[in-house]
């Protein structure tokens, strides 16, 4: 693969994985925006299945399998997302905290603009059926985004596996935030916590928990998407849209939404941010494009 590529996907993985570290904003809705998210998918897919002729001793199967990963692809793109969260980590908990209003009204600006990517890919084909899944996914999103939050100072270890397996889907289901199931579960700060701190034998256990929720996931997602294209694209815009509650600017610690405030700060934020991703879906489609040519 050209190093400009490889560039374009090692910035793609900072995206995803700044998104993955940032509460309300979903790695798979970054994935699907850069236009990497089912190569991921069909990558971790096409892994499990060669893994598993491995292990039945089907070696010309295994390595088939193998082969049809994109590696120059999605090697840049674990790359540049390991860079992001260990990198973003420091950063973002101290602006949630000193700027709340600013942050969040960006990051809801942000997911605003990227509905723009699954409406164009449903929007010839919308149905009854789609309609519903949407409105069903964002009442189940908005609902989630409702829940206290609450506290696990010295988390076990079966805990950190099971919380990380599930969080992790969010790279997985567009729409669904891991950092703020995280956050709901009591275990967002822990695990930034544990990134700033370089605690690698918890981190071993969120690994380890994180592999098994996308190996396991992840199939189950390919197999919907063959099958039922249209209509997860519908939940999936759904979830996302219900998950803007998360990111309503004002609202208080225990979430509980507030009216609009005089401060301009926010909504200048969240046009800011709306640009930015315009920006960035209108480059896609040219390497997109261009790379088809």
């Amino acid at each position: 693969m050209k190093p400009a590529a490889s560039l374009v996907n090692l910035v793609r993985g900072v995206l995803i994985g700044t998104a993955e570290v940032i509460p309300g904003v979903s790695g798979g809705t970054v994935a699907l925006i850069v236009g990497v998210y089912e190569v991921i998918i069909q990558g971790v897919a096409d892994f499990v299945y060669g893994l598993g002729h491995v292990i039945r001793g089907n070696r010309l199967e295994a390595v088939m399998k193998f082969k049809a990963i994109r590696f120059g692809v999605l090697l840049p793109i674990l790359f540049g997302m390991v860079v992001a969260i260990f990198t973003v980590a420091a950063l973002i908990e101290p602006l949630l905290i000193e700027y709340p209003q600013i942050t969040r009204a960006t990051f809801a600006g942000l997911l605003l603009a990227s509905l723009a990517v699954p409406f164009g890919l449903v929007a010839k084909s919308l149905k009854p059926a789609h309609v519903f899944a949407i409105l069903a996914g964002a009442a189940l999103a908005f609902w989630l985004t409702s829940l206290p939050t609450a506290g696990l100072a010295n988390p076990a270890g079966w805990q950190i596996v099971l919380f990380a397996a599930i969080a992790i889907c969010a790279l997985v289901l567009p729409g669904v935030s891991g950092s703020f199931f995280l956050l709901a579960v009591g275990l967002y700060a822990p695990t930034i916590a544990a990134v700033n701190d370089r605690d690698f034998g918890y981190l071993a256990l969120f690994v380890f928990g994180a592999v098994i929720g996308l190996f396991s996931f992840a199939l189950f997602m390919r197999w919907l998407l063959l099958n039922y294209r249209s209509l997860i694209l519908s939940l999936m815009i759904g979830l996302m849209i219900g998950s803007l509650r998360a990111l309503w600017p004002w609202q208080t610690e225990s979430r509980e939404l507030l009216a609009p405030s005089d401060a301009m700060g926010p909504v200048v934020a969240a046009i800011v941010g709306f640009g930015v991703v315009a920006v960035i879906i209108l480059v896609e489609r040219s390497i997109s494009s261009r790379q088809k040519q």
